[in-house]
Parts: structure tokens; C-alpha cells; sequence
């Protein structure tokens, strides 16, 4: 298995887009054979960093994930809601493995 981490630079006055698109993109993920873990939006702290968290059984199958979400309609809806809006102003993407007893 492998995780992937995002950590996003949001436009602090945009959360409210930023979380409509965090909605849109969750169910996309299983959609593809992953599994979301959820986004997390700022609370304490930095108000402008926001995280997800979301699985593939392999980097394979984020890889085809990736390919295939370039094509896909809903994908390519939910890439234009945040160019339009401008809620993300940067993020970087890491992978993790599970470490487990």
C-alpha cells in the first residue's frame, strides 16, 4: 500500500471553495480503487496549509489513477473548479508506506 500525502497552500478567504472541492474529490479517489482518508482544513495554527491523505494498494495503481483522472470528466470538472476559483495557491505531493505490527 501506499499513501499519499498533500499538503496544500490555500487562499485563507477561499476556504469555503477549497473545502467544495476537497467534497468533490473524495468520492473520485474510490471511484479509481483508492481509498480517501479525508482533508483536513486549517482550525489552529497556519490558516493558509490544508492536508489530504488518501491510499492505492500500490504506486501502480496511483500511477493509472493519475493517467486515468486526466481523462475522466469528473476529474476534469473538479481541475477547472480550482483553477476557476483560485482556492489553491500551491501544494506539494509525498508517498508513505504503512508501517504495522
Amino acid at each position: 500500500m501506499i499513501t499519499c500525502y498533500l499538503r496544500y497552500i490555500v487562499d485563507p478567504y477561499k476556504l469555503k471553495e477549497f473545502e467544495h472541492y476537497a467534497k468533490l474529490w473524495i468520492p473520485l479517489v474510490g471511484k479509481f480503487g483508492g481509498t480517501h482518508h479525508g482533508y483536513f482544513l486549517p482550525s489552529e495554527g497556519a490558516n493558509d496549509v490544508a492536508l489530504a491523505l488518501f491510499s492505492f494498494p500500490s504506486l501502480a495503481d496511483y500511477e493509472r489513477y493519475r493517467q486515468d483522472s486526466f481523462v475522466d470528466a469528473d476529474c476534469q470538472a473538479a481541475f477547472r473548479y480550482a483553477e476557476q476559483t483560485r482556492c489553491i495557491l500551491s501544494y506539494e505531493r509525498s508517498f508513505f508506506r504503512p508501517v504495522f505490527e
